[in-house]
């Protein structure tokens, strides 16, 4: 028995007679487009995916009845680890939002089956998985068309969710403020408004002639269809959250360009989901953000204040979490908090050191920042966990990573190294001036030493001679007493 045959369950009658892996199957053949006939009759099972929780009451994040869910996964490429990683973040994702996972499958195809996703015959397989594990759910590793949602419905008999589904749902539960709230339900209803659907009378009823009221001559004709009217609506109330969160957004605006006005560099601490965000913000400026070890834990940007070893002020802003293929509805509808990325001076990327795929992590986290400008930001790679890492990881980290520092934000370890290696890294003032200041403006003198490089003070007779060097935002106001 060889290593593939512990990761996984072959549930396939075409290898019913063999059920071994051979050595000689461990690089996939093709024939011009096509699987191995073998590849293309195996569905497996990924082991080790049971969720059984054995005190429900524990578990206070969530919200909604815990379902039984399956989950189904077609792997197109990559390695079988990759494919491995994939389906496990989805149980985790599942973990979160509440449900119970009792199995996971994974079929190998060329592409996802335009009709059902997996195709008909394992379809029918997942509907006799899901019968024996008693489930109420299937969810999908990957974003379903409403078409193939409805074809594998059809076959299961259950609910059939995505994977974005499944990430909305998780935060709807996590949002706290209002920001957050609106900016989730904006992404919610662009994500249903093209997966409307209704059967028979109950959507194609339409509002002329007596269903208009009785109104009579001149009320009667073909009027609107439910679901046309449901639509409708949905592009009315996604009209309003764009307008409040826009709103919002002048506000989180006026803050920033606050801080910028008196010269607070500002620092953005982004990553992939549960990679140590939140943690290493509460350690560097005892902020007391929630931490929890679940996805989309925060969603809600915190920024706080916090110093360097000089006195120098700076801001640290936590942002939400990424994950791979981030869903399009949530990058644009979070866009305007992303923003607080887009505009830092310095950019904390937290990697998770223990997860078996952090580069990944990162070619994921840098996709979705690229979106927003965060790319041309100066990037530290802050690995994170490093209490739990295997050495080698680490290293290989280092190697690959040219700013690179490794941390525990749990046991402390390399926190200094990193404030040090902030100090370094944030901009300092660069315009030299020599200034004369009456006495009477000792409010400048102390702005100066709060927000400028003070090189050389001294006390005279008409005032304080300060030479320094300081920010754009200062040359105007002392202007009057150049020397």
């Amino acid at each position: 028995m060889t290593e593939r045959t512990d990761l996984f369950e072959f549930r396939a009658s075409a290898l019913a007679d063999d059920d071994s892996w051979h050595e000689q199957d461990a690089d996939f053949r093709f024939d011009g487009d096509q699987l191995d006939r073998e590849e293309r009759a195996a569905m497996r099972r990924v082991a080790g995916l049971s969720t059984e929780l054995e005190d429900v009451t524990e578990v206070e994040y969530r919200q909604l009845r815990l379902e039984r869910v399956v989950l189904a996964g077609v792997w197109t490429e990559g390695t079988v680890e990759d494919a491995e990683n994939s389906i496990r973040e989805l149980a985790a994702l599942a973990e979160t939002a509440g449900s119970t996972v009792l199995a996971g499958v994974i079929q190998r195809r060329q592409r996802p089956d335009a009709a059902t996703f997996l195709g008909s015959g394992k379809a029918e397989e997942l509907r006799d998985i899901v019968i024996a594990e008693g489930a109420d759910t299937v969810v999908c590793d990957g974003e379903l068309t409403p078409g193939q949602r409805r074809a594998l419905e059809d076959v299961v008999k259950v609910k059939v969710i995505d994977r974005t589904a499944l990430i909305l749902d998780i935060f709807a539960q996590h949002a706290k403020s209002r920001e957050g709230k609106a900016q989730v339900e904006l992404a919610q209803l662009q994500y249903l408004l093209p997966r409307l659907r209704g059967w028979g009378e109950s959507m194609s009823r339409q509002a002329g002639g007596q269903a208009a009221g009785g109104q009579g001559m001149g009320s009667r004709g073909p009027g609107e269809t439910k679901i046309e009217l449901d639509r409708r609506r949905i592009n009315t109330r996604v009209a309003k959250l764009k307008r409040e969160i826009k709103d919002m957004k002048t506000n989180r605006d006026t803050k920033r360009s606050s801080r910028r006005h008196h010269g607070v560099p500002s620092v953005a601490i982004a990553g992939y989901t549960n990679a140590g965000k939140s943690s290493l913000l509460n350690r560097l400026t005892g902020a007391g953000v929630l931490v929890e070890n679940q996805l989309f834990a925060t969603l809600d940007p915190t920024v706080r204040r916090a110093e360097t070893e000089d006195g120098r002020v700076y801001t640290l802003a936590d942002t939400v979490g990424f994950v791979r293929a981030l869903p399009t509805q949530l990058v644009e509808a979070f866009r305007s908090t992303l923003e607080e990325v887009g505009d830092a001076d310095l950019l904390l990327h937290v990697v998770d050191g223990s997860h078996p795929d952090p580069e990944g992590q990162i070619t994921a986290v840098r996709g979705v920042l690229s979106e927003v400008g965060g790319d041309q930001i100066k990037e530290v790679i802050v690995v994170n966990k490093a209490d739990a890492a295997a050495p080698e990881v680490l290293d290989r980290l280092r190697r690959h990573e040219k700013h690179c520092v490794v941390v525990s934000a749990r046991t402390g370890e390399g926190l200094e190294e990193l404030r040090d290696l902030i100090a370094r890294e944030l901009p300092r003032p660069e315009i030299p001036v020599t200034v004369l200041l009456p006495y009477d403006r000792g409010d400048l003198v102390n702005r100066l030493h709060r927000e400028a490089d003070v090189i050389e003070s001294e006390h005279t007779e008409h005032g304080t001679r300060v030479h320094a060097k300081v920010r754009p935002t200062l040359v105007g106001e002392l202007t009057a007493y150049a020397v």
